[in-house]
This record gives structure tokens, sequence and C-alpha cells, in this order.
């Protein structure tokens, strides 16, 4: 397997080359410089990769990149960035200083090649030296990330043996023993996942019987920081396939050392999680729904037919450049904890799954995790009922008033946390199929599902008949100010529900005025209708104020 370089990568192995050779000359160090990990698999794949990491023989990142930095601006007059050293930080999987600059566009790295020894209960390396190549190698991850670029020789080296042929079939296979390699950083059983997940890769079989140990497991669960477990799932469900990632976390066993909320923050739960198996079939579901030409899927003995297709106003947020299906797959897999909370200190009732998230996964509100899950969570109970009931009739509303109240409620459309109606009803249905889908059947009914996704397509059909994804977003006819003094009352909570009901009414009647929105507004006061409770008819603010002032 051949890499072919592109000129800006020919131009910066030259000069690479050419500084170890002055800095021989001149200073008598002697070093050597080798691409390594992920640019080399990834060339070797056909991909692009946009950053370099340079590993060195003999020395230190930052003294050698000061000097490379020299020699392109002395020898060569390029327009180098400055050096920028990244200090040491093993719980962020830097147990390296590394010098960091650019040159002719590439964003270069240089650390050591580095020899690592761990304490039984910790990932951070209590011994760090200088290594050789092999060293080096065998203590990453996976083989495929084990390969090196040496620039002098500009050849391929595969120091374990295995990286080379595993990158040609396919495979994910640990440098050591897979026990000893997760036994050291339990982190790279997230890793392997990751990486078999994004290039569609297999695991061996004794990487897998690892993953599985109890032992492993519950290093994973205490020696890892919830920070890099939230980072690395984080990859994955950006990633190509994030569907795998999650049957690869259910199929070995690891979803409750991933999706927990850790003990020691004292968070009770109202109740047991529902049935593991729903994370993977909801996100099983979810693939089949957002991907309606893709073959039927089958993971870990579970399987989705092909579904009938879902109305395409329901997939109309995904290409998104917030790229919601990020936060929806998330969302799938923490389908356990749907329906149960958990009490604050203040007495304040919370959704578990925010605190899977936000303890447990340490993820924050990038791409609307922390504060879009939730929220889909509640939207989607809201719409299971709502299409419920509108099909079966039942609304206590003029239909276009009521299903526009449905669509607007902040839980079901809300661009801050990042749920739009078309995305959160997607959702809902996942939630309703992934009911449908009990005990220890092998896959989905699928006369129950059609029929539920029938009624879904009938409900969006309505929808877009009575032209409603227009006025999801139409701000209401009147504003607060002008509904104050209309009404002759001092603002307060009355408002908003004032304003709620003006959003009925133009709901109602699309074609109607701002005047007679006014009359309609003030006839309903009239009749005693609409309440200003929290506030009193002002006939004469100057006097009120008099008033009040001669009282005190």
């Amino acid at each position: 397997m051949d890499i072919k370089l592109t000129d800006e990568e020919d131009t910066l192995c030259n000069l690479l080359d050419e500084c170890t050779r002055a800095m021989k000359a001149t200073e008598g160090i002697e070093t050597s410089c080798r691409i390594a990990g992920g640019w080399v698999r990834d060339k070797l794949l056909g991909s692009k990769c946009n950053d370099i990491d340079i590993a060195l023989e003999n020395m230190m990142g930052v003294p050698f990149a000061e000097r490379f930095v020299e020699f392109c601006r002395t020898q060569k007059e390029l327009v180098v960035k400055d050096v920028a050293k990244i200090e040491s930080n093993p719980d962020q999987s830097k147990h390296l200083e590394t010098a960091r600059t650019t040159v002719l566009g590439i964003e270069l790295d240089f650390v050591n090649l580095r020899s690592e020894e761990y304490a039984e209960h910790s990932r951070i390396p209590t011994q760090v030296a200088f290594g050789t190549p092999y060293q080096d190698a065998v203590r990453r991850d996976i083989t495929i990330n084990a390969l090196f670029y040496n620039i002098h020789s500009r050849e391929v080296e595969d120091h374990t043996g295995k990286g080379l042929d595993d990158l040609r079939s396919g495979t994910i296979r640990t440098p050591l023993s897979p026990k000893e390699t997760f036994t050291d950083d339990p982190l790279r059983v997230l890793r392997c996942i990751r990486f078999a997940s994004r290039f569609g890769f297999t695991m061996v079989p004794e990487l897998q019987e690892a993953a599985k140990d109890p032992l492993i497991q519950e290093a994973l669960r205490v020696k890892i920081s919830r920070e890099r477990v939230g980072e690395e799932l984080d990859k994955m469900l950006g990633g190509r396939n994030p569907l795998l990632s999650i049957d690869l976390i259910q199929s070995l066993s690891l979803y409750s050392s991933v999706f927990y909320i850790p003990d020691n923050i004292g968070i009770k739960l109202s109740g047991s999680l529902a049935s593991l198996d729903s994370a993977l079939r909801a996100a099983l579901i979810l693939h089949a729904l957002a991907n309606p030409s893709a073959v039927a899927s089958t993971l870990a003995g579970q399987t989705v037919p092909s579904l009938p297709p879902i109305h395409p106003l329901m997939l109309s947020e995904l290409p998104s450049s917030t790229n919601p299906l990020r936060r929806l797959y998330l969302a799938a897999a923490l389908t356990p904890y749907h329906g149960l909370t958990y009490t604050q200190s203040k007495g304040k009732v919370r959704p578990a799954a925010e605190a899977v998230i936000r303890d447990g996964l340490k993820l924050g509100a990038q791409h609307h995790y922390l504060d879009g899950i939730p929220t889909l969570f509640s939207g989607a109970d809201l719409l299971r009922q709502g299409v419920s009931e509108w099909g079966s009739g039942h609304m206590d509303k003029p239909e276009r008033a009521w299903l526009g109240a449905l669509l607007r409620d902040r839980n079901v459309h809300n661009a801050v946390s990042g749920s739009m109606w078309a995305s959160s009803l997607l959702f809902a249905l996942v939630q309703d199929l992934t009911a449908l889908w009990a005990g220890e059947a092998a896959s989905i009914d699928v006369e129950a599902a059609s029929s539920t996704i029938t009624a879904y397509n009938k409900f969006v059909t309505r929808v877009e008949e009575l032209g409603l994804p227009a006025a999801v977003d139409a701000k209401p006819i009147l504003d607060g100010r002008e509904v104050v003094k209309l009404l002759g009352a001092s603002p307060g909570p009355w408002t908003g529900q004032v304003l709620a009901r003006v959003v009925e009414w133009q709901l109602e009647h699309p074609e109607r005025t701002k005047q007679e929105c006014e009359a309609w507004l003030v006839a309903e006061h009239a009749a005693g209708n609409i309440s200003t409770a929290s506030g009193k008819r002002v006939k004469d603010a100057g006097a009120d104020g008099k008033a009040k002032k001669a009282k005190r």
C-alpha cells in the first residue's frame, strides 16, 4: 500500500529531512521524523487529513519544533507560525507536552516516540520515556493507528507487523493482547468502537471478549473521566455510522458503562430503566425512517424490515447545518431513561436523561445535547398524544388553532434548544414505533408499524393542507405592549396568557386583520373571557401615582 503525497506534503517532508540533516551538521544532534497514526491510516485509505503528527526519535517536541521553525524562516524564507507549547494533560489523553505550528498551511504537532507504564487503577502512565518506533507502535490503541511514514526513506513502517494487513482486511485489533491494552487504558475500548463504526471494520473475537470483561467494564466506569467518555461518544454520533456505534456498545454489554449517572453525585431516579434493548431498537427505527432507500438492518439479533415511507416534511430538517441526526441518535440511545425523573435539592423534578447527558457524559449544549434532548422527549410525549387525539377527533378547539398550538409548543418547536417541529415529530414517531417493539421479538410488528406511520403521515398531510408550517414561527399579530394598552391594564403574568389567546385567534382566522383581532380582544375582555387579574384598569396614571404617594 503506497502513499501519494500532495505537493505541500512532499515539500514538508523535504523540509523536515533537510532540517534534521542541518541539525546534525551544525549541532551534532541526531534525530529522525516519522508521521504517525491517523494521517498514515487515512492516506492509505485514500482520505484527506488536515493535520499531521510528527513523532521524533530521542528528542522532545518543543526544542525540535523551535529549530524547525527557525530553519524554515531563515533558510527557506517561509512564513511559519510561532511554536505553541501544549502542556501534557493526561485526562485529555495528552501524556506528553506537544509543540504545534503551521507550515505550508498544514497544522503540525511534534512529540517524541515513547514507551509507557501504567498503574493498576489509573489510565495515566506512571512512567513515560523515550522509546523506539516499535515501543511507540505497540502502546497504541489499534494496529491501523500504529503505522508510521518515515519522511527520510519515504516508506510506510508497520512495526506491529499487522497494521497494513488489518487495513486491507478491515480488521480492528490491538497491537498487544486486548486485555493488556484495555487494562492500561480502558478508554481504548470506546476508541475501538469508534473506528470500527467509522470504517465499517470488524473487531477480532478476542477484542470483543476483552471488551465484555466485567473488570474492563468497571475500569471504564471508574478510571476514565466522564468528559473523555462523552468526547468519544460525540465523535461516534458525528461519524459515518452512529447506528453501528450504538449497536456495538449494546452488543458488547457496555451500555451501563457509557450511559449512566455517576453514583457519587447523589441522584436517585424515580424508577428502573426500561429494557436496554429499546436503545438499539429506537436507533434502528430512526435509521430506517431517515434512510428510506436503505435495506433492512439487522444488528445484535434485532431486525427492522423496510418500513413504509414517511411524509417528506418529517425529514426536512435532517440536512440542516445543525445536524439534528446527531442529537436524534443520542436521544434514541437514551430511550431506556424515557419517563424517568430525579428531584433536585430544591425540590425541582428533572428528566433523568438530562442527568445522563450532563453528569454521565459531561456533554453540554453543543449540538443541543443538554438543552435539546430532554425537550425531544417532552415534545414526543405531547405529539404522540396529539396525533392520537387528532386522529380520533377529540380536539377541544377548532382544528387549525388546535394543531397550530400543538406545533408551536416550546417543547415541540424551539429554535433555542434546536427543536424544530418536523424533527420532533420524527422522534415522536420513533418512540411510538419503539413502544410497539416489545419483549423478546426479533423484529417490529410490520402491520402495527405501518398503521402508526399511516396515522403520522395523515397528520402531517393535514398540517400541510392547513398551511401551518409557515405559521409555526409567525409572531403574534399583537405584541405585549399593544395588548396592555388596548386593555388598559398594567403588565403582568396575564400578558403571556393573553398573547397565547391572540395566537390561537390568528391561527383560527389566518385571513383576518390586526384591527379585527383588536376588536375581538376588546370584546372578549368586556365579556369576562379574558382576565387581567394581575393588573388593574388604569383610568388616570398620574392620579393613581399621587394616591399611592399620599398613602405612604
